[in-house]
């Protein structure tokens, strides 16, 4: 995920779809985003993907970091019957109430089976895990997403996900900054409203994100925290990204918005990668893949600044170069010990 030469604009961005288009090389050439996320429309089968890869690559000049979400369950963009279908994160945490150490075991297995799968494909990051609390009532955009509503098994598992990935070679972005469990409605249509007081928040939500604040990336969430600024959700909130996200949490990684797309915010997109970025997001999000919108974003994004090429580099050192693991055998594995439970 090296950044070297000039430097690249705090973006990353889709593309429409199995290939890119003459348009999509000629923009990405002249503009040079930071990165590139790949959704399902992008991902057919696996030589068409390296193809991809290799083709987003080229088009920048540079070894760009391409992410991706593999989480398993219900976010999966590469799916059957091409690559496997993972179970969702609720269910190793279910397993973790019984048997914690059979848990880890498994989330570590399931982990690196992905890393495998990701890294054979080109793509060297992964917005994975998801350390948000599960809450009873609460919108199921998190849900089954979520390992738990323990704090201690969030914090384990995530752990052995996170640490599964970099030695797979993959970068994992801990997900959302600063806790997106308790949402009412879905941020990808809504912007969601969360009013629970600040003790609150900082004894649950924020808890997991403390204890793995040595993270080498995260995203932040499209919600808004009454308690900490009432006017701005966290993307766009430098109350929230500096008092809470660096400050309370400690998290000192590359911070990443959630797609600047999605429903949750308004306003011109130009606009809207401003605002994370004078937040203090160190690189904005943009994954629909219009042309349109990712010329506007690349005509006003400027290149990442030297806190952020700092914090790639300190990234870049913690992701191992790994050898091939055995995919197919390591979720055989992991499909033994769920069983058993």
């Amino acid at each position: 995920m090296s950044v070297s030469g000039d430097r690249p604009r705090a973006l990353v961005v889709g593309c429409a779809g199995a290939a890119l288009t003459d348009d999509e090389r000629r923009l990405f050439a002249a503009a040079d985003p930071l990165g590139f996320c790949l959704f399902r429309r992008n991902c057919r089968d696996p030589e068409q993907l390296r193809r991809l890869t290799d083709q987003l690559r080229d088009a920048v000049g540079r070894d760009a970091p391409i992410l991706v979400d593999q989480e398993g369950g219900r976010v999966q963009r590469l799916k059957p019957p091409n690559w496997p279908r993972d179970p969702a994160a609720a269910a190793f945490g279910a397993l973790a109430r019984s048997d914690p150490a059979a848990a880890d075991r498994a989330v570590r297995m399931m982990s690196a089976a992905i890393a495998a799968d990701l890294a054979a494909h080109g793509i060297t990051g992964n917005a994975y895990p998801v350390l948000d609390l599960a809450f009873a009532g609460t919108s199921d955009v998190i849900g089954d997403r979520a390992y738990s509503d323990d704090p201690a098994i969030v914090i384990r598992l995530g752990r052995a996900a996170a640490e599964a990935m970099l030695d797979g070679g993959i970068m994992p972005i801990i997900k959302h900054l600063p806790g997106h469990g308790r949402s009412l409605v879905d941020s990808h249509q809504r912007l969601p409203v969360i009013d629970a007081g600040l003790a609150t928040l900082e004894a649950l939500d924020f808890v997991p994100f403390r204890a793995l604040a040595d993270m080498p990336w995260g995203m932040t969430s499209h919600c808004l925290y009454t308690a900490i600024d009432p006017d701005r959700p966290a993307t766009l909130s430098p109350t929230v990204i500096g008092r809470v996200i660096r400050g309370a949490i400690g998290f000192d990684g590359v911070l990443i918005s959630d797609d600047l797309s999605m429903g949750a915010l308004s306003g011109p997109i130009a606009a809207r990668a401003t605002a994370a970025l004078d937040a203090g997001c160190d690189i904005a999000l943009h994954c629909n893949g219009r042309l349109d919108e990712m010329a506007a974003l690349l005509a006003d994004v400027p290149p990442i600044h030297d806190e952020t090429a700092a914090r790639l580099a300190r990234a870049e050192e913690r992701c191992r170069q790994a050898a091939p693991a055995d995919a197919v055998a390591l979720r055989a594995e992991v499909d033994a010990l769920l069983s058993a439970a």
